[in-house]
């Protein structure tokens, strides 16, 4: 199976992939990856082997990953963003056979071979035009299997140490498959490449392309989603919570946003009121629970809502409620393991199920509802206290835009909640939101402290907040309203 080839032959001459200056077909997408696939065999870059790539999104980065899957290479994207002391950890962990990336993102970095993107594309570029034979002959030796690995996605973990997830072809298929039956991606259609490649919520839109028939639109380094929604015909849309707050922010970019077919909302916690803003406002947005380890989504609404639920699970999944309401997921989409040094490994219990570390609940629909994280809960006064839970309560107060609920040492209940809010003018004085939360969450589970916060440190390459820099901050410091 080489999903390119197949792409180019159901949709020829459908745009796909859209930049300012130009646009690719699926027929030409497969000529240019086939040849950077070449160039890349040339290099030693071939099946089997796993390739790092350190690069910011470009239609560069695109084809470079496309023509590794095409070569059966396992690509490795990293969060460029992160200090090069991090990046060698995690290129000591993959021990890959090769480092592709500018020379001002990798010249810092150790590793066998280093290649330059820049260098690979023009030389592809410019080599002789490949006849049938040849293209027949790369593509027999090359054909990707549903089971061979082909990626390697670090997970945003939120204690700030990624996990390196082994997927294969047939994960990323299928998660795919699943998402363009609930949102459609046709030909014609066009998603903006909004998400960063490292990230398994950009990766996996590739292959909702390549299975879907519709465009990727790359921007240029620098340029804002507003910028993007004015210059390419999006239809589809991939945002986290702050950036759909950003973007609502401002009432020019409100007719846009309507224009679109579907505006997929995950990441992280979504405010009640956000949500409910961006409804009334008759945007498109479905919101969506996934995963690294699932290759993305795993559940997804069926349309778009005024009220927070992760929605149904997608097809070619399966999920249940284990002890302590942790989210047990299985499938097609589930990953091969975590990468370590002594190869990849997977814990799963003994009928199958990846338990998540998460928390939710079914109603009788079938909708799902995220409550929290099992790592985040912390004991008070003898009572499981959910962070999550105080949170959105914050959150659904007038003003409250973000918030995150650390526990703090209490000499007399052992831990008590302490909370850091953003929020706007119009949000009420400290005590005031103290008194309401009492009422309405209990005493116990009323923070104790609360911090306005202007600027939220986050988990790099990410819009997360990093929930572990503010468990340390409590501890150290006395915190105030």
């Amino acid at each position: 199976m080489d999903i390119v080839a197949t792409a180019a032959e159901r949709f020829d001459n459908n745009p796909a992939l859209v930049t300012e200056e130009n646009t690719l077909t699926f027929r030409e997408l497969e000529t240019a990856t086939l040849r950077i696939a070449e160039r890349l065999l040339q290099h030693g870059v071939r099946q089997g082997r796993s390739a790092a790539v350190c690069m910011s999104n470009s239609p560069e980065l695109v084809l470079l990953l496309l023509a590794l899957l095409r070569n059966g290479s396992v690509a490795a994207p990293l969060n460029h963003r992160l200090p090069a002391s991090r990046l060698q950890e995690m290129l000591n962990r993959l021990k890959p056979a090769s480092l592709i990336g500018p020379r001002n993102m990798t010249e810092q970095l150790s590793t066998t071979l280093k290649l330059d993107p820049e260098t690979l594309i023009a030389e592809s570029s410019t080599s002789k035009k490949l006849n049938n034979s040849t293209a027949q002959q790369f593509n027999s030796s090359t054909i990707q299997q549903l089971n061979n690995p082909i990626s390697v996605i670090h997970t945003s973990s939120s204690s700030g140490n990624p996990k390196a997830a082994v997927h294969t072809l047939g994960n990323h298929y299928y998660s795919a498959l699943g998402s363009n039956e609930n949102i459609p991606f046709k030909p014609g259609d066009c998603w903006l490449l909004s998400l960063p490649l490292f990230h398994i919520g950009g990766y996996a839109l590739l292959f909702r392309s390549l299975l879907g028939g519709g465009s990727l639109a790359v921007t240029e380094y620098g340029i804002s989603v507003t910028d993007a929604l004015r210059i390419f015909p999006i239809t589809h849309l991939s945002l986290v919570p702050t950036q759909l707050y950003r973007l609502l922010s401002d009432k020019g970019n409100r007719n846009e946003l309507k224009r679109l077919k579907a505006i997929l909302l995950g990441g992280s916690a979504v405010e009640p009121a956000l949500l409910s803003e961006a409804y009334k406002a008759g945007l498109p947005v479905y919101l969506t629970y996934g995963s690294t380890e699932m290759s993305s989504q795993i559940a997804t609404t069926r349309s778009p809502v005024s009220t927070v639920t992760a929605g149904n699970v997608l097809p070619y999944r399966e999920l249940s409620i284990g002890t302590g309401e942790e989210i047990l997921v299985k499938g097609p989409c589930l990953f091969q393991g975590y990468l370590s040094d002594k190869g990849t490994f997977l814990e799963t219990d003994g009928s199958g199920w990846f338990h998540t570390g998460d928390t939710g609940k079914l109603s009788q629909e079938g909708e799902l509802h995220v409550t929290g994280r099992t790592d985040n809960m912390f004991i008070s006064g003898g009572e499981n206290i959910h962070p999550e839970e105080i949170e959105r309560a914050l959150c659904s107060m007038k003003g409250v835009l973000r918030a995150i609920v650390v526990p703090i040492p209490n000499p007399e209940y052992g831990l008590r909640s302490s909370a850091f809010i953003e929020t706007t003018k119009q949000a009420p004085v400290g005590n005031e939101i103290l008194e309401k939360l009492s009422l309405e969450i209990g005493r116990l589970k009323t923070p104790v402290a609360i911090t306005r916060v202007q600027e939220w440190r986050l988990l790099p390459g990410t819009e997360k907040i990093d929930r572990e820099y503010y468990k340390k901050l409590v501890s150290t410091q006395q915190t105030g309203v």
